[in-house]
């Protein structure tokens, strides 16, 4: 037995310790990964659901109904309404706090109401080195985390998808777009959908993984540290489409793409 089938066997069990269950399933690497498994080792007693709020961007709703049909995933979209909340909108540092607490609430009303006996969500051990308020609304909310229950972290994820032939096993990290907005500017419709669309010129430019940072009037750029270059080469057509969408300045974050970088004003 090679490390990834005992990996794998240590995922199967810590879920094969719920008698059903949903999924909190995004479509990236980690809530995947637990679809494809918990169905392997629930069929149909699983269901993955995935949140169409205004801050997951169109994309990525897309290609997680894709991944869905091409695993014969049973797969449920619901809507919450996080901006309801006055205390999200907010755009404080525990904004994440309160996008979980809803959709936790939701999930767990629609858990009750449908029969399953748990939620389940793909918070890996690396999460939690990492500012994650929203860790503790899944606490308050008893989600089951079923890659700490396996001691597994990001790599290991990244390694059994791969393994599984997932194709998502390398897909970069996909945060909601109120990521992208600083802490204490608040968080709107217009915001999110302005940052979504310049998103899908960065991705249309060919920038696999970048992010787009919403400071005002200032968009601030972040690539990955290999595409820097070919950034500044493409300058003048990434400048053109973002100044097209509303920014009077754009900007290139010479750190490139690092997770949660507006974090780091936190710390400051």
């Amino acid at each position: 037995m090679t490390a990834v089938d005992g990996q794998i066997e240590a995922l199967e069990a810590a879920i094969a310790r719920h008698p059903s269950a949903l999924v909190a399933y995004s479509g990236g690497v980690d809530s995947a990964l637990v679809a494809v498994v918990a169905h392997r080792v629930l069929g149909d007693r699983m269901l993955a659901v995935t949140s169409t709020s205004a801050s997951l961007a169109p994309v990525e709703k897309e290609r997680a109904i894709a991944f869905a049909e091409r695993h014969g995933l049973p797969h449920r979209l619901i809507t919450t309404r996080e901006l309801a909340n006055p205390a999200y909108a907010a755009n404080n540092a525990d904004r994440c706090y309160h996008c979980k607490s809803t959709l936790y609430r939701d999930l767990t009303d629609f858990a009750r109401s449908e029969g399953y006996a748990a939620i389940l969500n793909g918070t890996n051990s690396d999460d939690l080195g990492d500012y994650r308020p929203g860790l503790t609304a899944a606490q308050e909310h008893e989600v089951a985390s079923p890659f700490l229950d396996a001691g597994l972290g990001k790599e290991d994820v990244r390694a059994i998808a791969r393994h599984l032939g997932l194709e998502v096993w390398d897909k970069p990290a996909a945060a909601c777009l109120s990521s992208r907005i600083p802490y204490g500017t608040p968080v709107t419709l217009e915001v999110l959908d302005q940052v979504g669309r310049a998103e899908l010129v960065l991705a249309q430019a060919g920038f696999s993984g970048a992010r787009l940072r919403h400071h005002g009037e200032v968009a601030r750029v972040e690539v990955r540290p290999e595409d820097l270059e070919r950034a500044v080469r493409d300058r003048a057509s990434l400048v053109a489409g973002l100044k097209t969408l509303g920014y009077h300045y754009v900007t290139l974050d010479l750190e490139g793409y690092r997770t949660g970088s507006l974090n780091e004003a936190l710390s400051r």
